[in-house]
């Protein structure tokens, strides 16, 4: 009775014949971080300036396994949007679920960096370009859609707080520069010319758009972190998502001075190179200070009582990007130093992913993670 509510008369209503699937009604677009976490183990560890003997063919089932779960995410979502569209715009109308739209582009562009850095060892190298072409295409245009839609929202409709600030606000933001970062992969492949140079170029704006408009929200971040204090709880790992922006753009600066004397002429080919290692070793540097910031605030939190949530695969990506940057910066400088820096940041990386994973396996298994979440304490109230 409490599940089928009666008619006046009695009977039960026909729609209730057959209720939709609820194990897909609380499934959200924050799930496809784990495509995302699951694609730069693959990524960084081809990116790494060291050879591991065996490295290469655990990259390869690692990006075999994130293929899989990003058509299992993108048919979940599918399967959310049919049968529960009432919850799927309750998500864009929540300021705390909306950013995370811009987690589909980023595991589209994920998984095409991952075809293109190992996947091509088991499906061969046109095949892996052509998968690489569609997913970055889809991955790009629903990006630059993320970051112009979400912030409009905000805007308009959900019309946040400053105390309201939050790392997840980030997401649709740093879309464009995973484009910009994996998009210098496909340059090689376009005719010699205009192509390359248009590719590389509209990578370069789109690495310059998503900056920008990054400079814009760390700073309300830090400055609710300062006056409101620390982050709820369960919120805590997000704060590593302020990592993404920067090793996602010394990563991209990287990779576009590596394809760059193919695609563009002197005196930019230089230029390319020489912004490469001005602009990411600073960066890189703020990225270990955030760090820093960051772990000391998760280990806070959990001599305080954190427990497992979906948050945690916040540890993942941003800290594949700075493995990336990382080994690019090693690439362009030929410091041993950040050369161990990759190799240290991407153990963290690999350690994360395991938790994070077998914690998600746990709580699938168990139902945990699929019913409504409960509502989380309120950002403003400063935690013990």
């Amino acid at each position: 009775m409490a599940i089928f509510p009666q008619t006046k008369t009695g009977a039960l209503p026909l729609t209730s014949a057959v209720p939709p699937l609820p194990s897909l009604r609380h499934v959200g677009p924050n799930w496809y971080a784990t495509v995302m976490g699951t694609a730069i183990v693959a990524t960084a560890g081809a990116a790494l300036p060291v050879r591991v003997p065996g490295l290469r063919t655990v990259c390869v089932t690692v990006w075999a396994l994130s293929a899989v779960l990003l058509v299992t995410v993108l048919a979940a979502r599918a399967g959310h949007w049919l049968l529960h569209r009432d919850q799927a715009r309750a998500h864009l109308r929540d300021a705390a679920v909306a950013p995370f739209y811009g987690c589909l582009p980023m595991a589209l562009l994920a998984v095409g960096a991952a075809t293109m850095a190992v996947g091509r060892d088991l499906v061969g190298h046109r095949a892996a370009v052509a998968v690489d072409a569609v997913l970055f295409t889809g991955g790009t245009v629903a990006a630059l859609a993320a970051a112009v839609v979400i912030p409009y929202l905000m805007v308009v409709r959900h019309r946040p707080a400053p105390a309201d600030a939050s790392p997840v606000w980030l997401l649709p933001l740093v879309a464009p520069m995973v484009s910009a970062a994996v998009g210098p992969l496909l340059v090689p492949e376009l005719p010699a010319g205009q192509w390359r140079e248009a590719l590389l170029l509209a990578c370069y704006a789109m690495f310059g758009l998503s900056l920008l408009a990054t400079l814009v929200v760390v700073p309300l971040v830090f400055a609710r972190l300062l006056h409101q204090g620390p982050l709820p709880l369960a919120l805590t790992p997000t704060l590593f998502l302020v990592l993404g922006p920067l090793g996602q753009s010394t990563t991209a600066v990287n990779q576009l001075a590596d394809v760059a004397p193919g695609a563009i002429g002197a005196p930019y080919t230089s230029a390319f190179g020489a912004f490469a290692v001005l602009y990411g070793v600073p960066v890189m540097g703020f990225a270990l200070l955030w760090l820093a910031l960051s772990a000391a605030m998760v280990v806070r939190a959990v001599r305080r009582g954190m427990r497992f949530t979906m948050t945690w695969w916040g540890f993942t990506f941003p800290v594949g990007t700075c493995v990336t940057g990382a080994a690019g910066l090693a690439r362009h400088t030929g410091l041993d130093a950040y050369t161990w820096l990759a190799v240290a940041l991407y153990a963290l990386l690999v350690t994360a992913w395991a938790v994070a994973g077998v914690r998600t396996l746990g709580g699938l298994f168990s139902g945990a993670l699929l019913p409504a979440p409960r509502p989380l304490r309120p950002a403003t109230v400063r935690t013990r």
